[in-house]
């Protein structure tokens, strides 16, 4: 659901890129809560992961094609903040490298997929999850969260093409029609994300943001009498002893790896249909409307399609190329040293807690 160029007058692109900056810089301070030198490189990771995923356009109805918006997946796996940091780096990268989404639509694209999409996807999240705490409620409230975030994003496209579109509508039709074709797209957006998020509670369940609670804390009385408290594992009959946290390890390359799969093999079989904002504006005849890219000449614009590049080396670059960009801004904001034992004001940090017996 990437904006194009030329679907706002200005008063509605510099309004919505006014909001965007002010969100992202919110989200700046509110990451020091949720990053420290053991969760920042899980953030670059999620970046790296959305941007391949939203590569692979699934088909969701004849003619029509939709992918990973991935706000809510990334408020669970590293915390609301976090998550519009990481899918504003998205946005950027693949606004200036790759010439998808517009320019001047940037901040309606940060709005409608940063900030509603983290919004809603982890308001939901915490909804369902706050009275059922389990494994298979984070799950499930996973694929719920993320379902509801996309027609709630395409609904706020309509809003705002209303208010500030270069094409007059019919807003009823309009928001019939992108809710619709959204709704099926959550469908894929929700399974993705309660696929992954399962995932990684199986193998390291101390890296997801939205299942901290389960996690129990390990208790260590040094010889010197101080107490160390750290998170450990989920804390259920039938989970093992609760282990320290730690680093992510071998996880991270891991992650890497699937991510540039993804990107460089898996991109070549995905959809080539019109995803759901562009079928609906060909349909209701706004599609006219898009102007040309200010950088859809140089290379790797349209994912290599104009430079002659494969379209999986193309996304190999991006994986790389998102993953620096958002592991240096996630190091860069990160809490450090001793703040991370006290950077909820209580001296507990989320990366474990020094008390003097």
């Amino acid at each position: 659901m990437h904006v194009p160029d030329g679907f706002f007058n200005a008063a509605v692109s510099v309004s919505a890129g006014v909001v965007a900056a002010a969100g992202v810089a919110v989200c700046l301070r509110g990451a020091r809560r949720e990053l420290d030198d053991r969760t920042a490189p899980m953030a670059g990771l999620v970046a790296a992961f959305i941007f391949a995923v939203q590569m692979l356009n699934f088909p969701v109805a004849a003619g029509t094609s939709g992918h990973l918006l991935g706000g809510a997946l990334a408020a669970i796996l590293v915390g609301p903040y976090t998550a519009v940091l990481c899918v504003a780096v998205v946005l950027l990268v693949q606004a200036f490298f790759f010439a998808d989404g517009g320019l001047t639509a940037l901040g309606v694209n940060i709005t409608l997929m940063g900030l509603v999409a983290v919004l809603v996807g982890w308001g939901v999240f915490r909804l369902i999850t706050r009275s059922v705490r389990s494994r298979g409620a984070v799950v499930a409230a996973a694929f719920v969260a993320a379902l509801v975030s996309v027609p709630a994003s395409a609904l706020a496209f309509t809003l705002l093409f209303w208010a500030g579109g270069t094409a007059p509508i019919e807003i009823g039709t309009v928001a019939a029609a992108m809710g619709g074709v959204h709704l099926l797209i959550g469908v894929g957006e929700g399974l993705i994300t309660a696929v992954t998020v399962s995932t990684v509670l199986a193998i390291r369940p101390d890296l997801v943001y939205g299942a901290r609670e389960l996690v129990a804390p390990l208790v260590l009385r040094g010889a010197d009498g101080d107490v160390t408290v750290t998170p450990g594992s989920p804390s259920s009959s039938a989970s093992p002893a609760p282990v320290a946290a730690r680093r992510p390890g071998w996880f991270l390359p891991a992650g890497v790896a699937v991510a540039a799969l993804l990107a460089g093999l898996v991109s070549f079989y995905a959809s080539s249909s019109p995803d759901g904002l562009e079928r609906v504006a060909e349909d209701k005849g706004f599609i006219g409307q898009a102007a040309d890219h200010a950088l859809g000449e140089q290379p790797l614009a349209d994912y290599g399609d104009v430079g002659g590049i494969p379209v999986g080396v193309a996304g190999l670059i991006g994986v790389g190329v998102t993953l620096a960009v958002g592991g240096g801004v996630f190091y860069a904001v990160r809490r450090r040293g001793d703040d991370a034992d006290g950077a909820d004001g209580t001296g507990r940090g989320d990366s474990g807690e020094k008390v003097s017996a």
